[in-house]
């Protein structure tokens, strides 16, 4: 549904069992900035520890109904409480087990689109539903707006957390919150090159951390020269000036992996081979593109020269 046709917007939030939802979505509905006069419906998926006070939420205009099955959630349960309450604001916290994905797909009541999708994560256990349930996390995160870890620790590998999330959904805003609720900044240390040398050498195993922090700090690379490794994808124009050099980065498994890459502005782009190794020595400037949806690195070449490819091709983010 185009949003200019969203007369009834959906906020989701989702994540596993004791990942903050309720503590969340209750901080939120509490808050000046949230306040309508309008009637919101908050559609409960999931019986976690925390509760909700029912008479509390109407103090917000807020009426909460809970589906405890799976098999209930449906479109005609979600026509019946449009009918019911008639609702100006609907917020979902959803059990994942459902499937995001099916949430996503879902045929909604007239009006009804969704309009933000947030997970919520509790860090001190993500390695550990990584290892066992990661394709259920990335369906999550796939299409999120934005991923919320929580309880973080200076002893947690947070930034190979975020490089997780960041490989299947580059624009996805990622915040850190520690045992305080505080946000808390995790990239103030440097990264594993010098952005000071005259030309900054990016080594194979640090192509996935250069990927994610050239796209997120313009500042950091604006009229950097950079050389790295990276295979060919060619435009489907066979003049076209430019092509995109990359890895592929793997997502969940080894067969669900993600091409990852930049724009590579070269005026011999039409000789070069689909799918080749090259290494490239280029200018880092940020333009607007369509591809990017927005603002992204676009790399002037000064040198693209064949090159064996690494040693690992996949890129993996933790």
């Amino acid at each position: 549904m185009n949003e200019d046709e969203i007369m009834v917007p959906v906020y989701t939030v989702t994540g596993f069992l004791e990942g903050g939802k309720t503590t969340f979505l209750k901080f939120t509905i509490e808050q000046d900035y949230f306040q309508i006069e309008e009637p919101t419906l908050l559609i409960v998926g999931e019986d976690g520890i925390e509760k909700y006070d029912e008479k509390e939420l109407l103090r917000y205009h807020t009426v909460m109904t809970v589906i405890e099955n799976e098999e209930d959630f449906t479109t005609e349960t979600l026509k019946k409480l449009d009918k019911r309450y008639t609702p100006s604001r609907v917020i979902i916290e959803y059990n994942p087990f459902w499937s995001v994905a099916k949430l996503e797909e879902m045929e909604m009541p007239e009006g009804w689109g969704i309009v933000q999708e947030i997970v919520m994560v509790d860090a001190s256990s993500f390695q550990i539903y990584m290892q066992n349930m990661k394709s259920l996390f990335v369906e999550m995160a796939r299409n999120a707006d934005m991923v919320t870890f929580n309880r973080c620790t200076d002893d947690l590998p947070l930034a190979n957390f975020r490089r997780s999330i960041k490989v299947v959904n580059p624009g996805c805003e990622i915040l850190f919150e520690d045992n305080n609720n505080e946000l808390t900044d995790i990239f103030e240390d440097s990264v594993p090159y010098d952005l000071d040398a005259d030309i900054v050498r990016i080594e194979d195993i640090d192509y996935g951390i250069f990927y994610v922090d050239a796209g997120e700090n313009p500042d950091r690379y604006e009229g950097k020269t950079v050389t790295f490794k990276g295979r060919i994808l060619k435009s489907k124009n066979p003049d076209a000036d430019y092509f995109v050099a990359g890895r592929k980065a793997m997502t969940c498994c080894a067969e669900d992996t993600a091409f990852i890459g930049y724009i590579v502005k070269w005026a011999e782009s039409p000789s070069l081979k689909m799918g080749d190794w090259v290494r490239v020595t280029a200018k880092i400037k940020y333009r607007e593109l369509k591809i990017y949806g927005g603002e992204g690195p676009v790399f002037y070449a000064r040198k693209v020269e064949p090159s064996d490819p690494p040693e690992q091709e996949l890129v993996y983010f933790n």
